[in-house]
């Protein structure tokens, strides 16, 4: 029934896409072949040897592996695993769980996932983003440090341009899939990513270019960037990281935070989110792979109306590849920004069904 309703809230928003249709239409003019190469190229930098460290803690339903690996030089990536127990299995198929905001790998939303997902025969992966958890000495303090190294990367003048709102968490992801499909362990062919807010959008990003990701579920994610600034819906996504915002207008001499000086952050920080790497344009690369998008009615941080630029651009993408059924688009009505018992539901429903 369930798998119903995701088709039946499909077809009964499609009627709405209309209404942005101009904006769409220029996003999608990026040509798909094209994109990949482009975002694999602004975020390249040197491979380094993963030096993969784990202990590992057996319970009577889940076997738990706590440990790390290096993405970068500098860049130690705290690794949750939840493996199932299931007697004789000794290649798993594989969902890595992201986090928003704030969060950790080790919250309850992620760590129910995790546990749901071993209960199914799915290993659940998870990793503290930039600046978050265990990636902060002594542990990180909700966003603060994430905050202020985004505010550094502003100010930043010289050559070498961090991005750690989005992108550098991107990049980790894909080292991440990188090392996965060398364990013993892991079912390569068989490997899904999902996050939630923050997380669904390094989702979009990093399982749109990266192929070996089969299944994916952004959760509250979809959205416009070049819409939300085009119709003076950005400020919940700015007020994710407002002291950056707020510094960055003191710096460019301006008294209060506006589109201006939002859209000259985001130019520096996550340079073609407006454009290319924009979700309605990125999220066409997905097709035809499995794709459950969770989005809420009243979410402040991914208006519906740009996010129905997504789920447009998505369902022509299918529908150009005779996949429509592998495409599903769930709006929960009257909610707003924030991650529900039935979101979890469904993602794990959608895993059980194509991974």
């Amino acid at each position: 029934m369930k798998l119903v309703l995701y088709i039946s809230t499909l077809v009964l928003f499609t009627g709405a896409f209309g209404q942005a249709r101009h904006q769409s239409k220029s996003l999608e003019n990026f040509p798909v072949e094209k994109i990949s190469s482009d975002f694999r190229k602004l975020l390249e930098r040197p491979a380094v040897n993963f030096n993969p460290s784990f202990q590992s803690f057996s319970t009577d339903s889940v076997v738990i592996e706590k440990g790390f690996i290096y993405t970068e030089k500098t860049e130690k990536v705290p690794i949750l695993i939840y493996k199932p127990t299931t007697a004789g299995v000794k290649k798993f198929p594989v969902v890595i769980c992201l986090h928003g905001t704030g969060g950790t790998k080790d919250e309850a939303s992620i760590t129910n996932l995790l546990y749901r997902l071993s209960k199914i025969g799915i290993m659940g992966v998870a990793i503290d983003a930039r600046y978050h958890g265990e990636r902060i000495k002594g542990g990180a303090n909700n966003s603060k440090q994430y905050v202020e190294a985004i505010t550094k990367a502003w100010e930043n003048s010289g050559s070498h341009q961090q991005h750690p709102f989005f992108y550098d968490t991107v990049y980790d992801l894909w080292k991440l899939t990188d090392y996965l499909v060398t364990r013993p362990d892991v079912e390569a062919s068989r490997i899904g990513m999902m996050g939630i807010s923050m997380g669904g959008i390094e989702t979009w990003m990093a399982a749109s270019v990266d192929k070996r990701i089969k299944v994916a579920v952004p959760v509250i994610a979809a959205q416009s960037f070049r819409w939300s600034l085009e119709n003076n819906k950005w400020q919940g996504r700015a007020n994710t990281i407002a002291e950056v915002h707020k510094q960055a207008a003191r710096d460019l001499g301006d008294s209060t935070v506006k589109k201006e000086n939002v859209q000259l952050v985001w130019q520096k920080l996550v340079p073609g989110i407006t454009g290319e790497f924009d979700c309605p344009s990125m999220i066409r690369l997905f097709a035809p792979r499995p794709l459950l998008l969770l989005s809420n009615e009243k979410d402040q941080n991914c208006p519906l109306e740009g996010a129905r630029l997504a789920f447009k651009s998505a369902t022509k993408a299918y529908k150009a590849k005779g996949a429509l059924n592998r495409l599903a688009i769930h709006i929960t009505l009257k909610e707003p920004h924030r991650f529900l018992p039935e979101h979890a539901d469904m993602t794990i429903a959608w895993f059980k069904k194509w991974l």
